[in-house]
This record gives C-alpha cells, structure tokens and sequence, in this order.
C-alpha cells in the first residue's frame, strides 16, 4: 500500500502541480490512515470499505484533530481512491458517497479584541525570546499571516508601511502592516539583533541558536501565552488570523480586500468570515435584546 501511496503522491507532484507543503500534508494524512489499516490488518486498498474509512475519521475525532484537518484528510483519501480506481487497482472508490464538510461551514475560534490585546500584551519584551515573541504575535495579527509565512519573511521584507509575503504555491504579495507591529520588530532587531546584517536572506526571526524560526516553535510559543493570558479557548497562530479577518470584516472591510490580504485564491474560502460575524451578531441578539 506505501508504493501505491508513493506513485498517488507522485502523480499529484507532477500531473497536477500540488504545492510542496500541500505533497507534504497529504503524505502525513496517508500515512496515518495507512497505519489504521494495518492494525485493523487490511493488507490492500481494494480490501478497504466505507466502514473503514468512516472509523478512521471517528479516531482522528477522538484524538482532538481539528475539524479542517480531518476535512483535509478525508480529501486526500478521497482523491487517493479516485487515482487507484482510473489506474484500476482497486475495484471501486469506497469514498465516492463520502461528502467532506464545506470549508466555510467549519466555523474558526475568534479572540475577542481584549483577548487579542492581553495576548499581545503577554510576552515580556525585556527579554531576547519575549520581544521576538512578541513581534510575531503583533505580525501575525496585524497582517493576517499565516504561521508559515512569518517563518519565511526576512528582514528586508518589512519597511514602514508593508510586508511582503511570500504565500502558498509561492505567490507574493504586499500587505500593510501596522505601527505596532512595526515597533514590535524595531525593538526586537535594535535591542536582540543588532549583529544582524539587512541581506537579502537574513531571516526576520530566529531561534535561540539563530536558525530560523519553524512552525511548531512557534505554535508552542503562542499556547504558551495564551495559558499565561488566561485564555480558555482552543487557539493556535492561525486564530490570530482568523480574528484579524473577522475583526476587518465586523468593522466594515470589503471582503475582496479581506482576500486579497489573506492570500486567498477563492473568494469562497474568504466567504466563510461573514458566517462568523453573522454567528457573533446572533449571539449578541439573543444576549442582550430585551424581548419577553
């Protein structure tokens, strides 16, 4: 089954131009479900059923996975058996009455604006860690980056007024960025990183060893201060942009500059924040209008 998953990922690389970390992605998801077969002794894809795939979205449930990452594995299971079955390696695709969520559907936890500010508010700046900490959480939510994104900006792509970025598939784009983010990353290179030379590959933000900074680092990092900010929601850096975007939409922001910021290609992928605001008004209403 690992070689039909290899020549199914290959496919995807060189037929259909899938992004490097999207190939990456998928390959974790596979290789999950795969593991869940084996336990269950399922020796060929052609031996797997529709129940099989089901418990396998129930167990990734159990676990605590988000609901966009079963989303995502669901897809690529789905796409998995719609290649085995044009090559004719298994009979059927057991997935084909298997509808994954709508992306827009899956409603994204959103801080409020004093929950954003006391976690911004969390990193002691006085420190190496805390003011580079810091200056990512201020990016993160000032521009609406995604967490891969800040691990790949350099120092160059930050000036007064914007930053570039460097998105998925590797399109670039020019976002604004705010003044407090800008003092954020000034006081974090004046006062931690003065050796630091303005070239073109000189990482904006680096680790205690000077390597640059990974994903997982930095989702640690942002738990971390959300438990020392006495926040109880579930967040993770990708909720800073989530209430980046529900906080512009919510105070007027047209959604296709929402898009165009976010570094969506869909607009229906950015569509999903007006459910947001439109949960948020419902919640008010029935808080606090006076009905009888």
């Amino acid at each position: 089954m690992q070689q039909w998953i290899e020549d199914f990922l290959c496919y995807l690389g060189s037929e259909k131009g899938l992004a490097h970390n999207t190939l990456i992605s998928y390959r974790r998801d596979l290789a999950l479900f795969e593991r869940q077969l084996n336990q269950k002794e399922v020796v060929s894809f052609d031996l797997v059923s529709e129940e099989d795939v089901i418990a396998f979205l129930s167990l990734l449930k159990t676990q605590g996975y988000a609901s966009s990452s079963i989303c995502r594995t669901l897809v690529a299971v789905k796409m998995l058996f719609r290649f085995l079955k044009k090559e004719c390696l298994v009979t059927k695709d057991v997935t084909q009455h298997l509808d994954s969520p709508r992306m827009w559907q899956l409603i994204p936890e959103v801080l409020t604006l004093a929950e954003v500010d006391t976690l911004l508010k969390a990193p002691d700046r006085t420190t190496p860690s805390g003011a580079r900490d810091g200056a990512i959480l201020q990016i993160i939510y000032a521009s609406g980056l995604r967490v891969s994104e800040v691990c790949t900006l350099n120092i160059c792509d930050i000036d007064d007024k914007t930053v570039r970025v460097r998105g998925k598939g590797g399109k670039e784009r020019v976002v604004p960025i705010a003044k407090s983010a800008v003092d954020a990353i000034d006081h974090y290179l004046i006062h931690f990183r003065r050796s630091a030379e303005e070239v073109k590959q000189t990482p904006l933000f680096t680790s205690d060893r000077g390597k640059r900074m990974d994903r997982t680092f930095i989702w640690k990092r942002v738990k971390l201060y959300a438990k020392s900010a006495g926040i109880v929601k579930e967040i993770s850096p990708h909720t800073l942009r989530h209430s980046f975007a529900t906080h512009l939409l919510e105070n007027g922001a047209d959604l296709r500059v929402i898009q165009e910021m976010l570094g969506h290609s869909n607009i229906a992928t950015t569509d999903r924040y007006t459910h947001i605001s439109k949960r948020h008004l419902t919640e008010a209403f029935e808080a606090f209008h006076p009905r009888p």
